[in-house]
């Protein structure tokens, strides 16, 4: 067992550059005092409106937490569902990106194809979300999740290492259940997430994902590069999802067909430490699947980085298309090529 370090003693003994990945809150603007960013998250500082608003999102979200967690799992899934299909139909915005989403990795698909899966997509994460709250809404998790044949021998194979695992995983199916199907099945999981906008849903969220073993690491939060290392150095789990766009230092890698901004932190983190690289996600069949990335002929740097995020993303991208409707569609993933016009309308 390795010996206890302090914090500062082990930020002092870390691989250089790990850190270089976290984000920095952006600085508060000087001229006029205080920071004209809404997101509290980069420093900002909300107006008396939008904290009147947060603070009625807020308890409408425990409100309802309380009031429809303790219902039957099958009909938090049916309701959710239900709210999927209404959004789906109601939010043109996120219907328009999820069509261009859609056609720009599918173009073969004919119209009403295309708007078909866009139209399952809704349903199908309403119905995850329904699974979301029954788990939060539960002491005591209802359903897990088995790991898929082959599973557990590719992730014990990468542990024996020693240097522990980054686990690049996606939003794909119920990802929250997920995390907690895998703590469940004795894998020493940690997290990285991003807190929520209101710090108020980050402390709800903490303390119900910890309910369930899940443990997390906020990224740009102080001594975040620390304990992911120690994470590492501990031969534990570090979860890191990458499927989606994020505000962090990025690079384009080709990802369900197209050039996408990927987040460069994971591919550095285990370049930099030795860690074992794992795919690890939600399986249409209802198991979580898992595949070895090679890494071991990879050197530390922008080309050894770019290569290992090209070989993560491309298995991220077969997971997907294999479950397409799993995954959220209504993401601006793409968010430069979509600003470009389509030339078709929803």
């Amino acid at each position: 067992m390795l010996p206890r370090r302090s914090e500062a003693e082990t930020a002092s003994r870390e691989p250089a550059g790990v850190d270089e990945r976290l984000p920095r809150a952006p600085s508060r603007d000087r001229r006029g005092g205080a920071s004209r960013v809404a997101d509290v998250r980069e420093g900002g500082v909300w107006s008396p409106a939008q904290h009147v608003k947060n603070t009625i999102l807020y308890g409408l979200a425990r409100a309802l937490l309380a009031v429809l967690g303790p219902l039957p799992r099958g009909v938090l899934v049916t309701l959710g569902r239900a709210l999927g299909r209404l959004v789906g139909a109601l939010a043109s915005p996120l219907r328009r990106v999820a069509l261009a989403n859609v056609r720009r990795v599918h173009p073969q698909l004919e119209p009403r194809e295309a708007r078909a899966l866009v139209a399952l997509t809704f349903d199908t994460l309403g119905a995850h979300l329904g699974d979301t709250v029954d788990l939060y809404g539960k002491k005591d998790l209802s359903v897990t999740f088995p790991l898929a044949e082959g599973a557990r021998a590719v992730l014990d194979e990468a542990l024996r290492g020693g240097r522990g695992v980054v686990f690049a995983s996606a939003h794909l199916g119920p990802w929250e259940r997920v995390a907690a199907s895998l703590v469940s099945a004795g894998v020493p999981l940690v997290t990285l997430a991003r807190e929520a906008y209101d710090p108020r849903l980050t402390r709800v969220l903490v303390r119900l994902r910890e309910r369930h073993g899940v443990r997390a690491i906020f990224r740009g939060s102080k001594g975040a590069s620390s304990r992911i290392v120690r994470t590492l150095r501990k031969n534990e789990v570090l979860g890191a999802p990458m499927d989606l766009a994020s505000r962090v230092p990025s690079t384009q890698v080709p990802f369900l067909g197209v050039l996408a901004e990927t987040p460069i932190g994971p591919a550095r983190i285990a370049l930099r430490t030795g860690a074992a690289v794992v795919v690890g996600t939600f399986a249409a069949n209802g198991t979580v699947a898992m595949s070895r990335i090679a890494a071991h002929d990879l050197r530390v740097g922008v080309e050894g980085e770019r290569e290992l995020l090209h070989r993560i993303n491309a298995e991220l991208s077969a997971r997907i298309m294999a479950a397409p409707h799993h995954w959220p569609w209504m993401h601006d993933r793409f968010r430069r090529q979509n600003s470009e016009p389509e030339g078709e309308s929803s």
